[in-house]
């Protein structure tokens, strides 16, 4: 059964989603989960490394790992290993293009695909939110030096089938991403940051770590763009009528 919490964005070191954070940690449902980050689109950052240990393991009480792809070499059963020991996984934000083309290169994609299945928490923030949907909006051109860059749109790994847009206020994204949608099609789901979409099998809700953080859905009707916002709420509901059109109040 699929488990997985998508986060719009927000620091990790300040504890600005802590509140989401808490919640993957009881997804997995131990007491001491084994928590695995994945740095990749960061270049396997040491020091984003440092903050997760001290945030996942210090303060929320998992074992973390690390799983360094860029910095360090590793045999397949390794790899298999660490990936499918893991209670929960945590991929963290950067240039998602480069982590994407890393991961298909050496499996990874197929293992995180394997630990789906097998139930694993799956996370990530921004870059680590996209990689589970079939698409995502992403900034990856501006990492190359690109002048000036633009959005494009990054294949993930299609655990929910939609296009997800991350930091969606907070790097005003809005009118790039409705472009998108009326050029592409399908369904896309916005992401403020401090706001997460959990999904559970085949049902969802949106939690978030601040009070006016917000999602939505978007999707292309009769030549122009929908936009309904996604409520908050304690309760789940059914990920078919998410990942449809039609049946949530509109605001377009």
């Amino acid at each position: 059964m699929r488990r997985i919490v998508a986060i719009g964005g927000g620091n990790l070191r300040k504890r600005e989603t802590w509140t989401i954070d808490q919640e993957i940690v009881r997804l997995t449902g131990k007491t001491r989960p084994r928590a695995l980050f994945l740095p990749t689109a960061s270049g396997d950052s040491e020091r984003y490394w440092e903050v997760f240990r001290r945030i996942y393991g210090d303060a929320l009480g998992c074992r973390p790992d690390v799983l360094t792809l860029l910095t360090r070499r590793y045999e397949k059963a390794e790899l298999r290993r660490k990936i499918l020991s893991a209670d929960l996984v945590y991929v963290g934000g950067g240039n998602t293009l480069a982590m994407m083309r890393r991961w298909r290169r050496l499996g990874i994609d197929r293992l995180l695909q394997a630990a789906c299945r097998k139930g694993t928490v799956l996370s990530g923030l921004s870059a680590g939110a996209i990689c589970w949907f079939t698409y995502g909006h992403s900034d990856s051109m501006r990492h190359y030096g690109h002048k000036p860059w633009a959005y494009v749109r990054v294949r993930g790994l299609g655990l929910i089938h939609a296009t997800l847009c991350p930091h969606f206020h907070g790097e005003k994204r809005e009118r790039d991403f409705r472009r998108m949608i009326l050029r592409r099609g399908g369904i896309g789901l916005a992401l403020d940051d401090h706001c997460a979409l959990e999904v559970v099998g085949a049902e969802y809700r949106v939690i978030r770590s601040k009070r006016r953080a917000m999602a939505y859905r978007f999707y292309r009707q009769g030549g122009r763009v929908v936009r309904d916002v996604l409520e908050p709420s304690d309760a789940m509901q059914p990920c078919r009528t998410l990942l449809s059109r039609g049946e949530l109040r509109s605001l377009a």
